[in-house]
């Protein structure tokens, strides 16, 4: 697993806090903007955009895992 620090991702980008090969989806966290207030970044979980956390730019995170999002059902789908 590779190793990148918050401020070295781009906005958008997945990550987790620990090395997992095929983490789930409450595991994978999507990095945000910078917020120059906090002097911080902001992360929030691919499953829950509510559970938002500030990190510090120079954290370690893992990227480079394989992320396999459940598919999202649309009414049409169910016919």
């Amino acid at each position: 697993m590779e190793k990148k620090t918050i401020k070295d991702l781009k906005r958008g980008e997945y990550f987790t806090l620990s090395s997992i090969e095929e983490p789930r989806e409450s595991q994978v966290w999507v990095r945000g903007e910078y917020i120059p207030e906090a002097k911080a970044y902001s992360t929030y979980k691919w499953a829950d955009t509510n559970h938002e956390v500030l990190r510090k730019g120079n954290k370690e995170v893992y990227i480079d895992f394989t992320f396999y999002p459940p598919k999202i059902w649309h009414r049409k789908d169910i016919n």
